[in-house]
């Protein structure tokens, strides 16, 4: 039977994983007493943030998902407004109404895709930015992968790791969690869009007979 190879540390039956990349925390200096909003669009980012201090649990935080907002709550933090779409610039556009007349800090990654910070600052939205935390390629891997596979590509980093580390070939199939990932992706690679951005939603695409 063909494998299933997902390009980050979720477990899940019958699949293997890939951590292709890894998380390194940044230690910067926040003063958070400026701020009444925390804007969050990834897990990493909560973790990264207790990391260097616990006194952001005291301010609402602003989470772009349900997965993203389950971390918050885990780690001890306050929701205020979860998002729907799953996508960055989306996101931005729903925290528009509820962002108005606070001071907002999104923690985020060294590179983002989407244009979140610019297009609140548009809609004279007050929001800083804060780098906490960046990804780096791991460069321990030593995987084979097997052909007729399966690789589930889950953020613009994965793609860019992977091909840093394996070459392709027609017989494996691409999935894609977003646009955003999907854009990243080599033009000669073909893929498939995953119809939700969740990984789970991936894995069944992927068990789909003849993807």
């Amino acid at each position: 039977m063909p494998k299933i190879y997902l390009l980050n540390n979720q477990k899940f039956d019958n699949v293997e994983n890939i951590e292709i990349f890894k998380i390194e925390y940044l230690n910067v200096q926040i003063d958070l007493s400026k701020y009444d909003a925390l804007v969050f669009t990834s897990k990493n980012a909560v973790y990264s943030l207790s990391n260097i201090t616990s006194k952001w649990k005291d301010i609402p935080s602003f989470s772009i998902a349900q997965k993203t907002s389950k971390i918050i709550e885990e780690e001890g933090g306050k929701i205020e407004f979860t998002g729907s779409s799953g996508h960055g610039n989306d996101f931005a556009k729903e925290l528009i109404p509820v962002l108005k007349n606070r001071k907002a800090l999104y923690i985020r990654a060294q590179k983002v895709v989407s244009n979140l910070v610019q297009t609140l600052k548009e809609a004279n939205i007050s929001i800083d930015e804060v780098i906490t935390y960046k990804t780096v390629c791991n460069e321990k891997i030593n995987t084979n992968i097997e052909d007729f596979s399966t690789i589930i590509f889950t953020s613009p980093s994965s793609v860019k790791c992977f091909f840093k580390k394996y070459s392709w070939n027609d017989s494996l199939k691409a999935i894609a969690i977003g646009q955003t990932t999907a854009k990243y992706l080599p033009n000669y690679v073909k893929f498939k869009l995953s119809k939700e951005t969740s990984v789970e939603e991936c894995i069944k695409l992927a068990m789909v007979d003849n993807f």
